[in-house]
């Protein structure tokens, strides 16, 4: 099964707690505090793996949770450091958070690596917190929580060829005969309803990977058909191959079938029309295939090279191969996102950063107040409520972020209840 999008959930691993520990030697009086901090958490890693053709293995596993780090001992310890969580995926892969739609990274080399969720910090132990106010301090962090999000991986097939046209022009048999591919191959709609990739080697030693991508049919933009199943797939491609059934045996003319592919990916992509394309006649064995050539040639506005061929016959094969790995020369790669272009002018480029809500008051049904919020709620999960003093330090650290005159506006009363996750908190004046 060719798996080319999947959705998953990835969490990066939390840092272990610090501790709250005290030397207690025989001849060390008053030996002060003792605890180490904890282990970072691990970070989730993105590896690429040329082995990989598809991204089937997501399929049956969606959840990517990293290990923690190791919490810290007495004696000033320090917690082990958790061992990164590394995923293999396919050469081609695009991965994109699932609620902004950000590319998180674009993985197209084997080895190349990306983070794409973030081990939390390690608390801090009663070492970190000893003051000449407070030499012996009960007190300690928990981990920072690791980075969670959802994300898409969607495959891009990486071929320097892609094989564009309508069903049953013959992309599939091309390929089986200019490569080692074994496409499936029948006379019906939808033979191909997945890219098949071959390398393809030219009598002059040249090489270059081609793909027989899945039939395109009007509408495709839209998601009619294989839709965008199909299109997300040449969008890596440096050279498009458009294969045209010249002896129209479905009844289509040949040049109305051009038209209707170019204006898909236009309408898919407009910086698909940047691609240099190659015209392939195929089935010129076949009756009325010259006649159709001859008008299809005076119909066509645009200055592309038209190979005349017969996929069955092998005719016209070799001057194609040379024509293609030529025109692969010539064209550079294609970058996903667009950079911009060097113009002498220096330039800086700010990037956004989602800025994080420090806290927001909601009403409950009860009367209650509810808060939320990425920086409350990060530090109530790494204090320990064990502890009295952590407990001050917490309510300490809550009036410092304006939490307490933000309830007095709200109209918070001495002793209104205050929930945050599952827990619940007096307001007291």
């Amino acid at each position: 099964m060719f798996v080319d999008q999947v959705k998953v959930y990835v969490k990066g691993g939390d840092g272990g707690n610090g501790m709250v520990a005290f030397r207690r030697e025989k001849y060390v009086p008053n030996g002060g505090p003792a605890g180490g901090d904890g282990g970072k958490g691990a970070n989730v890693v993105f590896e690429v793996n040329e082995g990989l053709r598809t991204l089937i293995d997501f399929r049956y596993q969606r959840h990517f949770k990293a290990p923690r780090g190791e919490h810290g001992m007495s004696k000033n310890q320090h917690g082990k450091n958790a061992k990164d969580m590394v995923v293999n995926v396919p050469p081609g892969t695009v991965v994109t958070d699932a609620i902004t739609n950000e590319v998180i990274a674009d993985l197209t080399e084997h080895g190349q690596k990306a983070v794409i969720a973030k081990g939390g910090r390690g608390g801090r132990g009663n070492t970190r917190f000893a003051t000449p106010a407070n030499p012996a301090p009960e007190l300690s962090e928990h981990g920072e929580p690791g980075q969670e999000r959802e994300i898409v991986l969607e495959l891009k097939v990486l071929a320097d060829v892609g094989l564009v046209g309508f069903p049953s022009v013959g992309k599939s048999t091309l390929l089986s005969v200019v490569s080692a591919a074994k496409p499936k191959i029948a006379e019906y709609h939808f033979t191909t309803i997945a890219p098949n990739l071959g390398m393809v080697e030219t009598e002059d030693g040249r090489s270059f990977a081609m793909a027989d991508l899945p039939g395109l049919i009007e509408g495709a933009h839209a998601g009619v058909g294989l839709g965008h199943q199909f299109l997300r797939h040449i969008e890596r491609t440096r050279v498009i191959v458009h294969v045209i059934d010249m002896a129209a045996i479905e009844g289509r003319d040949p040049y109305t079938d051009y038209v209707t592919i170019n204006q898909e990916l236009k309408e898919y992509n407009l910086r698909l029309t940047e691609r240099p394309q190659i015209i392939v006649a195929n089935k010129m064995d076949m009756p009325d295939a010259k006649e159709n050539l001859e008008r299809f040639k005076e119909q066509l506005q645009e200055d592309y090279p038209i190979f005349p061929i017969s996929a069955l016959t092998r005719q016209g094969l070799r001057d194609l191969l040379f024509a293609i790995a030529d025109k692969i020369e010539q064209t550079p790669e294609f970058p996903l996102i667009q950079e911009e272009e060097e113009t002498g002018v220096h330039r800086v480029l700010y990037k956004h950063e989602k800025e994080q809500t420090e806290f927001i008051i909601n009403r409950d049904s009860d009367g209650s107040y509810i808060l939320t919020g990425d920086a409350i709620e990060r530090l109530f999960k790494m204090t320990d409520f064990s502890r009295d003093e952590s407990v001050r330090r917490f309510a300490r650290q809550l009036r410092g972020m304006g939490v307490d005159d933000a309830l007095r506006e709200r109209g918070a009363k001495d002793g209104d209840i205050v929930k945050l996750f599952d827990y619940e908190f007096e307001f007291i004046e």
